[in-house]
């Protein structure tokens, strides 16, 4: 009887044994989860997860995070790791190691220091408070995403501006995590690289303006001018039309072509000026009177469903321009003042295109207004001026006297004023039962027929393009970034993001910058309050746990006293 028990016990440990042992295999080979948390930051979007099914090829991913990090930090290389973990999860090709740059003797650093810096990957220091303690460190916040020979550098770590906190920022870092993951890969899996063609010939933005636009994404798109007298049409092999930013009248046979390109699903960005205006032209005027462009593309625009107006947004938000102030010592003096005609807009939409994006400086923009389309069109606002803002209507006389005096807060009441419209769905021609002869002519030339209404796709309209230029200056051939203003000395980054942003948005066949307008809920430890309420916390976290222990200690015993008394 004894050896049964004995055998029984040996059975009984062995299978629990056994049990354990195949719930680790199926928890080391097999990962699952259920997603409880409200925002879904668990969750991959199907955009992503359809990009990774797709991947046939090993990927590899080297993260510059490893090592001991403050708080901050340590989240961001936690959530990186989890983040590719997540996608080896989908697929497991995806091949990831995290290194520290900074390890190593003198020499070996330098070295390395150098060649990243070739590939644009350069160290930040940015301040850290994990409670009362302040960490300052020198990291490399970057990924490197190779396939192939082909490489794909991402920034880690989102810009850190003027009213966020360090908290906030590497929140925005961690929320953005998927999209810049997968647009990596994205990136790496182009076998062709879309066409985008900007406009020329009627006063636009020259190539030395957009250099720093087309340098920085030439590794992922083809950038080509088009001369819209030159060409029989705007065709099929045009991924996007960039209209940028057009002083001249635009003929009906260019205005055609550029309609019958958006009905056969054409993608345009319209960067339009309603004003010519710049601080040159007030500068060697007393008094200026800004002139509008006359461009004729109004009353297109109105049919797809925006109107540009005849005035000038003003914004007690804005950048800074240099201004002489007096003369001391045979030399000018000189002082920065809010310029209200360069407002500084931002986003309340929770759209991919402008979910955490910085402020945009724009430069004399004007208000858009939205209006009714006999098609489903969809309108969304991207950008706003601030809600301390107003504008003047045409014609208005612009000069610096506005900067002799502090601004009147109550007259900037208009509140937030549209300056970036973005339009999606089914349009209606600018020509429908207006064809002339001229343009069945151009038709036929080219073997088509006329389409009244277009099948579903977007345009982006908005009421500025100096937002999207460089500097360049002719002499040294040198050019600025984009977002450079040249007397705070300070580059705005979203001037560049909203621009990349809108052109990737433009040309996403796959859906991966869906996962952009994700949402990683920042719930800050209200550190005032933690500090006041130290003793309890510490109490309740510490000391409870014991007291229980010792209530169940204390009652086991007397349960089992009470048990075998008798």
């Amino acid at each position: 009887m004894k050896l049964f028990q004995r055998l029984e016990r040996v059975f009984q440990l062995v299978l629990v044994l056994a049990i354990l042992f195949v719930i680790n295999v199926l928890a080391y080979n097999f990962s699952f989860g259920i997603d409880l948390t409200g925002d879904k930051r668990f969750t991959l979007t199907e955009a992503t997860k359809n990009l990774l099914n797709n991947q046939k090829d090993p990927i590899y991913v080297k993260v510059l995070l490893d090592g001991d990090f403050p708080a901050g930090f340590s989240r961001l290389q936690a959530a990186s790791q989890e983040m590719l973990e997540k996608f080896r999860n989908v697929n497991d090709i995806i091949e990831y190691e995290f290194e520290d740059p900074t390890y190593g003797t003198v020499e070996e650093t330098n070295r390395i220091k150098q060649e990243l810096s070739k590939d644009g990957i350069n160290p930040v220091s940015l301040t850290v408070r994990d409670g009362d303690d302040i960490s300052k460190k020198l990291i490399y916040p970057f990924a490197i995403f190779n396939y192939g020979n082909r490489n794909v550098v991402v920034n880690l770590l989102e810009s850190q501006s003027a009213g966020l906190s360090d908290e906030v920022v590497l929140n925005n870092s961690v929320s953005l995590l998927e999209y810049k993951f997968s647009d990596a890969i994205q990136k790496l899996n182009l076998t062709e690289k879309p066409n985008i063609l900007i406009t020329e010939g009627n006063g636009e933005l020259l190539d030395p303006q957009l250099a720093s636009l087309t340098t920085a994404l030439k590794s992922f798109y083809n950038f080509g001018r088009i001369n819209l007298d030159s060409v029989y049409k705007v065709g099929e092999e045009a991924d996007l039309l960039i209209v940028a930013a057009p002083k001249k009248v635009i003929s009906d046979r260019s205005k055609f072509k550029i309609d019958q390109y958006l009905m056969n699903g054409g993608r345009i960005i319209w960067l339009m000026e309603k004003l010519e205006v710049s601080l040159d032209s007030i500068n060697r005027n007393k008094f200026y009177v800004p002139p509008v462009i006359e461009n004729d593309l109004d009353n297109q625009l109105f049919r797809y469903g925006v109107r540009i107006q005849p005035n000038l947004v003003l914004d007690l938000e804005s950048s800074q321009i240099e201004q002489v102030v007096g003369i001391q010592g045979g030399e000018e003096q000189t002082e920065l003042f809010r310029w209200y005609y360069h407002p500084l807009v931002a986003s309340t939409s929770m759209h991919p295109m402008v979910k955490n994006l910085d402020r945009v400086n724009m430069f004399f923009p004007s208000t858009i207004d939205t209006v009714k389309t006999k098609t489903a069109v969809k309108k969304t606002v991207l950008l706003k001026s601030s809600p301390y803002s107003r504008f003047q209507m045409y014609p208005m006389r612009l000069n610096f006297e506005i900067l002799k005096y502090a601004p009147d807060q109550t007259k900037f009441d208009k509140g937030p004023q549209n300056v970036a419209v973005l339009l999606e769905g089914t349009f209606e021609s600018f020509f429908k039962n207006r064809v002339t002869s001229d343009m069945e002519q151009v038709l036929s030339q080219i073997n088509s027929t006329f389409k009244e209404q277009s099948t579903p796709t977007k345009q982006l309209v908005v009421s500025d393009a100096d937002f999207a230029k460089n500097l360049y200056d002719p002499n040294s051939n040198r050019i600025t970034p984009i977002g450079l203003n040249r007397w705070e000395q300070k580059v705005y980054p979203g001037n560049a993001d909203f621009i990349f942003n809108a052109i990737e948005y433009m040309l996403d066949e796959n859906g991966v910058l869906a996962s952009r307008s994700k949402e990683v809920k920042l719930r800050l430890l209200d550190r005032v309050k933690a500090k006041q309420e130290k003793l309890k916390w510490q109490l309740i976290n510490i000391g409870l746990p014991i007291l229980l222990l010792l209530l169940f200690g204390g009652l086991y015993n007397y349960m089992r006293r009470r048990k075998y008394a008798s």
